[in-house]
């Protein structure tokens, strides 16, 4: 043997060695096979997560776990409507009797002893004028108690008035509906008060089924983001709009991702409100046949710890307030696809199915297949041109002999 075909035949041997010891880690995979998914657990350098098998109680946990989780926090009433700058207020001065301020003497023929004065707009210091009167403050204030400031102002030359003080045009207190509505609107607030659903309706509805679209509200300052859904399965998230509230809509749809030996990887949408584990793995198309281990199907998620307790996880040795968790489904028993029926997927969960055995070992003696025809191809060209060397020479002596060789 030359010394090449021994060393080709040494590196052999040790990627034989190899294959025996650790052939998943050097062979090609879309992911770690289902006994190092498990194993993982005593490694105390990899990231820790819990193993979860899915059983009738852990259906029934993860369910009680609310799938839109999110809420708003300000659920206040909306104040009374206040008058701003740029609204347009209508003054009506009512008398008590005939030959007063504004009703004269022959007001016997009117229909009523009251003056209607013409509109006011709070101006920029943010009052309105009302003959004799004066500038009566309105920025800020309600209608009664403009009313109450303008009879104060007339107590003493007016015979007993009354007035009456209404929003003619309403150009402040305003709410703002954008983003992925069928009429984003700004319009006025009701005073009788309407909540997010009754302001998004104004603004005709969500353009989608609503499934992939959230609802992000600012006030004051400050902003915070609910599924639409969440508005529509828990009422306490369908809080009052209030005043100068800017409501805006965007789709950001529900998705997860799926690897491994199913029949479709990447990620896929859920397209409705909510779908099941046996929905998602049929969307990613199923498992592979010639490559899926039925029994090795995994769920990743996050938990919160409270789930992660009722899951019955001790959460010891998780930092945080978010566990990983694993779950893993067997397909192999026909029970366990009823349980993945009921079992609801979650936003941005991830699919893992694991390669069969026998699919790795298979790659495993292809490989071998390859290390030894790599191994044989110099020893045989070597002999060959032996052999044809020595046919040559018996060619020119014209002898018939044995041919010998030394190899060194």
């Amino acid at each position: 043997m030359t010394t090449r075909s021994f060393h080709i035949a040494a590196g052999a041997v040790l990627c034989l060695q190899a294959l025996a010891v650790g052939g998943c880690e050097i062979l090609p995979a879309s992911g770690p096979a289902n006994m190092d998914i498990r194993a993982a657990q005593k490694d105390p350098e990899s990231l820790p997560y819990a193993l979860v098998k899915i059983r009738p109680e852990i259906v029934d946990v993860a369910g009680r776990t609310p799938r839109l989780s999110a809420a708003f926090v300000d659920r206040r009433s909306p104040k009374e409507i206040r008058f701003g700058v740029g609204d347009v207020l209508s003054v009506t001065v009512f008398e008590a009797a005939a030959g007063g301020l504004f009703i004269p003497v022959d007001a016997g023929v009117r229909p009523g002893n009251f003056v209607s004065i013409p509109n006011q707009t709070v101006d920029s210091a943010g009052n309105i004028t009302v003959p004799y009167a004066g500038a009566i403050r309105a920025k800020g204030k309600t209608a009664p108690q403009v009313q109450a400031a303008i009879v104060e102002a007339l107590r003493n030359r007016a015979v007993e008035p009354q007035i009456v003080v209404t929003l003619a045009q309403q150009q402040t207190s305003l709410i703002s509906v954008l983003g992925e509505v069928n009429a984003p609107a700004r319009f006025p607030a009701n005073a009788a008060g309407e909540r997010l659903l009754d302001v998004i309706a104004r603004a005709g509805g969500p353009k989608g089924q609503g499934f992939d679209t959230f609802v992000m509200l600012e006030r004051n300052g400050r902003r915070a983001t609910v599924p639409f859904g969440a508005l529509v399965s828990d009422p306490m998230n369908n809080i009052y709009a209030h005043p100068e509230d800017t409501i805006y809509l965007y789709r950001e749809p529900q998705t997860f991702v799926a690897f491994g030996a199913s029949g479709r990887q990447g990620q896929l949408p859920f397209d409705a409100w909510r779908i099941s584990l046996a929905e998602a793995v049929a969307k990613a198309g199923g498992l592979n046949d010639d490559k899926a281990d039925p029994a090795a199907v995994f769920l990743y998620r996050g938990e919160t710890r409270r789930t992660a307790e009722a899951l019955g996880i001790d959460c010891a040795r998780f930092n945080g307030p978010i566990i990983p968790v694993v779950y893993i489904a067997d397909f192999r028993e026909p029970a366990e696809y009823f349980l993945a029926t009921k079992f609801d997927m979650r936003n941005k969960d991830v699919i893992y199915v694991s390669n069969a055995f026998a699919v790795e070992s298979a790659k495993a003696i292809q490989y071998f297949r390859l290390l030894t025809a790599t191994m044989n191809d110099p020893i045989v060209s070597a002999t060959n041109a032996l052999v044809l060397r020595g046919v040559a020479t018996q060619g020119l002596t014209g002898g018939v002999g044995v041919v010998t060789t030394s190899v060194q």
